[in-house]
């Protein structure tokens, strides 16, 4: 039991952190499926942090220089998403889409120069990130994605900024009328989307393991994570019980050969599909009654009226 709540706890925050990402940049008005690749980038300079952080500094500042190298690293990825989107008005699927397969590409690179040789796997030592609550094994990003998820729902509902961003995502025009600067408001929900997804994509990566390979980014936890969004209806407090949800069907695989699950002798490779395949019957049941921003996907133009 104590091992399906670990892993549920981990994944949780993950999915938690990168919905809440996507959710403020869909608020905005932009469709962020570039989330995956977001991840990827994030994870991949968040343990390059880690490796020369640890040599020089305390365990609490490997874990704080490491966490804002994430986050950065996911920002300015997801800047390029905001140019196209924003400044050139591409599609914003296939702009994102198109971001996701380069992140593992650049990520395999970099990852191979940082080894010198072929292997894109990076080794490091997660111990500073790691703590236990009586005989529970947990992590810091639970710390991390409960204050992330309280500033969200703050800062959606309860400041101008997020009135302001959501009226973006509803109705640019009625929102340029006013005075709010829709490009401005866009890029910073795009660019919001970048450091939770950055820091989403390193807190899936550092836990659980001490050795990461690049060549499989981050096992569509990305995707995932929209469908939390999805059917966490944008809302920070209903991701929240989405992640929850989801990250109950992400642990199994890992407690399947230490629990009565290993009983049924099933691969391993059934319980990894079981959150997408909970993810497909579930949209496919609730998305006729989910309410998206009306503009989001949508390019802006302020001569449209």
């Amino acid at each position: 039991m104590l091992l399906l709540i670990k892993y549920t706890l981990l994944y949780t925050m993950v999915l938690m952190l990168v919905a809440l990402g996507g959710m403020f940049s869909e608020h905005s008005g932009i469709i962020n499926i570039a989330l995956e690749g977001i991840m990827v980038i994030g994870g991949l300079m968040g343990l390059i942090a880690v490796k020369i952080a640890a040599a020089s500094f305390p365990p609490v500042m490997v874990v704080v220089i490491s966490v804002l190298a994430a986050a950065a690293a996911g920002m300015a990825y997801a800047c390029l998403l905001a140019f196209a989107s924003v400044n050139l008005k591409a599609d914003q699927t296939i702009g994102g889409t198109a971001l996701n397969v380069l992140a593992t590409a650049v990520a395999m690179v970099i990852a191979k120069q940082v080894n010198g040789s072929q292997s894109a796997k990076l080794d490091y030592s997660n111990g500073p990130f790691l703590f236990k609550i009586g005989k529970l094994d947990v992590s810091v990003f639970l710390i991390v994605g409960l204050a992330a998820l309280v500033v969200s729902y703050v800062v959606l509902y309860k400041t101008r900024f997020g009135l302001r961003l959501c009226a973006c995502g509803e109705h640019p025009q009625a929102a340029d009328s006013v005075g709010i600067n829709v490009y401005k408001m866009r890029w910073a929900g795009v660019m919001i989307s970048g450091i939770l997804g950055g820091i989403g994509g390193f807190a899936y990566i550092v836990p659980s393991v001490q050795s990461w390979n690049f060549e499989v980014g981050v096992a569509g936890m990305g995707f995932l994570a929209l469908a939390v969004m999805i059917f966490g209806q944008w809302k920070p407090h209903r991701i929240f019980l989405a992640a929850i949800f989801f990250a109950v069907f992400k642990s199994l695989a890992n407690i399947a050969d230490s629990t009565f699950l290993a009983a049924l002798h099933w691969p391993k490779e059934i319980y990894n599909m079981m959150p997408f395949i909970a993810s497909m019957v579930i949209l496919a049941f609730t998305s006729k009654s989910s309410r998206a921003p009306k503009a989001e996907g949508i390019p802006y133009d302020k001569g449209q009226r």
